[in-house]
C-alpha cells in the first residue's frame, strides 16, 4: 500500500510580510510560525514521514521541543517555491521514498491547517486515479480591472480558491515539475498547476476558511488571535 509524506516548502523570504526575517520563523503565539505547521501536520496518523525543505544557507535555530520525531530537514531549497518543491521531490526519490507513494505539499504560512482537514483530503483522494487539493469555492463577487477601475464582474460559479495541502503521486509531480524546470518552472503557481499541464484534472475537496496563508502585516495579527483562542 502507498504512504503518506507532507512535503513543506521552507525557504522562502517572505518580502510581503513587512519583517526582517523569513515570515514562516517569525514568532506567533509564543512559537515560530513554521512550528505551527509541522505541529498540525505531524498529528495527521496516515503522514508517514515529514520533509521540510530549508534552505542551503539556512542559519535558523530551529527549536529541539516540538520538533515531530518523524520529520527531517533538507537543506535544497531553491530560489523559488516550485524549485524548493522540485528539489524536495528528488531528495526523496534519492532516499529511497516510492515513487507511487502520495506526497502533500503544503505552505509553511498556513499555521492555521487543522489535522483533520489533511485527513479528509487523504481519506477523500487515496484511492482518486490523479489526486487533489483542499479548496473554497470563491464566496465573494470577482472583478477583473484596467488601470484602477473595474473592467468587468466575472461570474464566481464554479470558481475555487486553491490551498493547501495538495496531494499527487511522488513519481507524477516530479514528472510535471521535471517538464517546466528548464524555463524557471513559468506559469507554475501550485503543484495542481503542473499537474494540470499533463491533461490531468485534479480533485477538488472543500477546506477550510480558516485554512488562510499568512501572507501580509494584518494577516499575523489574525493568526496570532486565532491560535491563541485555540491554546
Amino acid at each position: 500500500m502507498p504512504l503518506f509524506h507532507a512535503l513543506v516548502p521552507c525557504a522562502g523570504s517572505g518580502t510581503r510580510a513587512g519583517s526582517a526575517m523569513p515570515k514562516q520563523y517569525r514568532p506567533l503565539a509564543g512559537r515560530p510560525m513554521v512550528m505551527h505547521t509541522l505541529q498540525a501536520l505531524s498529528q495527521v496518523p496516515q503522514l508517514s514521514s515529514g520533509w521540510v525543505v530549508v534552505s542551503p544557507a539556512d542559519d535558523f535555530s530551529w527549536p529541539v521541543q516540538h520538533w515531530p520525531l518523524h520529520f527531517q530537514r533538507i537543506h535544497c531549497g531553491g530560489s523559488t517555491r516550485a524549485a524548493s518543491v522540485f528539489n524536495g521531490l528528488l531528495a526523496m526519490l534519492e532516499a529511497g521514498v516510492d515513487p507511487q507513494d502520495w506526497v502533500l505539499v503544503h505552505d509553511a504560512a498556513r499555521c492555521l491547517v487543522s489535522p483533520a482537514e489533511v485527513g479528509h483530503l487523504i481519506e477523500v483522494c487515496r484511492d482518486d486515479p490523479v489526486g487533489g487539493l483542499l479548496a473554497l469555492p470563491l464566496p465573494d463577487t470577482l472583478k477583473s480591472e484596467s488601470t484602477g477601475r473595474v473592467s468587468q464582474t466575472i461570474a464566481r460559479e464554479h470558481k475555487w480558491l486553491a490551498q493547501t495541502p495538495q496531494m499527487f503521486r511522488l513519481q507524477v509531480l516530479c514528472d510535471a515539475l521535471a517538464a517546466t524546470a528548464q524555463v524557471n518552472f513559468e506559469g507554475i503557481t501550485d503543484e495542481a498547476s503542473a499537474i494540470e499541464r499533463l491533461g490531468l484534472q485534479p480533485r477538488l475537496v472543500q477546506g477550510s476558511a480558516r485554512n488562510v496563508k499568512v501572507t501580509y502585516p494584518a494577516d499575523f495579527e489574525l493568526a496570532e488571535a486565532i491560535l491563541r483562542s485555540k491554546a
